[in-house]
């Protein structure tokens, strides 16, 4: 199956306990994009760009096999921008610059080669937009993952919720999740989550792993212990190329095939950490993938005799 991914392709610069960037590459759709490029999948973007933005970085997309016929460059504006600084623990951050530039006046396009696609991933962006995505595609999905964050949550509500019914995979974390749900248990916040619309309710953990639930099942993955976390900027967008990736390449929606998404995901993610922005996302090869994905299967296959 076809995945289309919608989100921004900008300019981070970062900022760890470990080191710091100037303007490099970064961005939702991105991350989506070169983590759909990794599993060969078929994968389409839809964003928006400034003149600011480099050609090299669309050849090395093209080259990837990933589709930017719906990246649209705005000539004489300026690429979305953001900057941000990550504290020791590396699980929060603060952010210094956010320059939305061209994303602000945002009006997807959706070209004929991708608006058929089966898998719909909608990356962390404005409600309305997404909605306007929804509403452009040629049919109906026979998927429709949704991202979505805190901000939209205070400042968007009303058509935030217009997106979630029509969603059937959300994938937040489990700040997000407690927020939306008004829940503290995220048991009871997935439930809550489901009746607002979507059949799968994916809570990211962070270091501490991934929950999936639905329709009354649970799974439950950890995350992959590592030697080296360099920068978590993109993590949790890699994890949803990955997860959507895995169900678009497999043709399988089910949640059998959704709990093995969702490791192919947190192995994909595994390898963004560790270098600033999209640089080692884009030297992973398929058998790293594999190697990776063996080592979650020894991490958590286990017989006990009672």
């Amino acid at each position: 199956m076809k995945l289309l991914a919608v989100g921004t392709v900008a300019f981070d610069a970062i900022e760890t306990p470990f080191g710091k960037t100037d303007k490099i590459l970064g961005g939702a759709a991105t991350y989506i994009g070169l983590a759909a490029s990794v599993m060969k999948t078929d994968v389409g973007l839809v964003s928006v760009i400034g003149g600011d933005f480099p050609q090299e970085y669309l050849d090395m997309m093209t080259t990837k096999g990933i589709n930017i016929d719906g990246v649209e460059m705005i000539k004489d504006g300026k690429t979305f921008f953001w900057s941000g600084k990550y504290h020791n623990d590396l699980n929060s951050r603060d952010t210094l610059v956010t320059e939305l530039n061209v994303l602000e006046n945002f009006d997807p396009k959706i070209p004929a080669s991708v608006a058929d696609a089966e898998v719909l991933l909608l990356g962390n962006l404005h409600p309305a937009v997404q909605l306007a995505v929804l509403e452009r595609m040629s049919s109906r999905p026979k998927l429709v993952i949704l991202d979505t964050m805190n901000f939209w949550m205070d400042h968007t509500w009303d058509l935030l919720m217009e997106v979630i019914a029509k969603t059937d995979v959300i994938t937040i974390n489990d700040e997000e999740a407690r927020q939306l749900s008004g829940e503290y248990s995220l048991v009871k916040a997935a439930q809550k989550i489901h009746t607002m619309g979507p059949e799968y309710v994916i809570i990211k953990k962070g270091e501490h792993g991934a929950l999936l639930f639905n329709d009354g099942k649970i799974f439950a993955i950890p995350a992959l212990p590592l030697e080296e976390v360099f920068d978590p900027t993109g993590a949790g967008d890699t994890f949803a190329g990955g997860f959507a990736s895995h169900i678009a390449k497999s043709e399988n929606i089910s949640f059998e095939n959704m709990k093995a998404a969702i490791i192919v995901g947190s192995a994909m993610a595994s390898f963004t950490v560790e270098e600033f922005g999209t640089q080692r996302l884009e030297k992973v090869t398929q058998d790293e993938l594999k190697e990776r994905i063996n080592q979650f299967k020894d991490l958590t296959t286990f017989e006990v005799e009672l």
